[in-house]
């Protein structure tokens, strides 16, 4: 005896999610700059020529966000620089495995995503209301864009999945 329901079709490669994967990779990508920078700034030689080359174009642009960074950096010990290094390097590793696994369609990637997406709403925004910025409403948009997709593509797939076992 058959059944009279179809199983439902395997899905195409979703193209958001792929969007999706293309992001975390770029995030990745970002957080391996970070990481090498921090660490080339424990090297006192760097750290002094990366002061000046920020102070030279300070004098030429916007100067109230080029000397926020000048001291932000120039203020962290080599232990902080050295944990920000590292810290963004782990971020990566994150987002890379994300994105490989999402740009699969592997479903234990969305869960991932969702989780660690999730995990860090509580610092955007803390980070947002120490100071609304267009870059950090952005940021916390985007995220929850990327997880009520991934949420909403979860619930299809039980749906599917329900329907065809009933």
């Amino acid at each position: 005896m058959t059944s009279a329901v179809a199983a439902p079709a395997i899905e195409p490669r979703d193209r958001v999610l792929r969007l999706i994967a293309l992001f975390k990779f770029c995030k990745a990508a970002l957080l391996v700059v970070v990481g090498l920078g921090a660490l080339q700034l424990l090297d006192p030689e760097m750290a002094a020529r990366a002061q000046r080359w920020l102070a030279a174009l300070a004098s030429s642009n916007d100067r109230h966000v080029v000397q926020y960074v000048v001291a932000l950096v120039g203020g962290l010990s080599p232990g902080r620089l050295e944990a920000l290094g590292v810290g963004a390097f782990l971020y990566a590793v994150l987002f890379t495995i994300e994105g490989m696994g999402l740009w699969r369609g592997k479903r234990w990637a969305e869960y991932l995503t969702v989780i660690a997406t999730l995990s860090l709403v509580p610092l955007e925004l803390f980070e947002l209301i120490r100071a609304v910025t267009p870059a950090r409403v952005a940021a916390l948009v985007v995220n929850l864009a990327v997880v009520a997709y991934l949420i909403g593509r979860m619930r299809r797939r039980a749906r599917a999945t329900s329907a065809f076992g009933a």
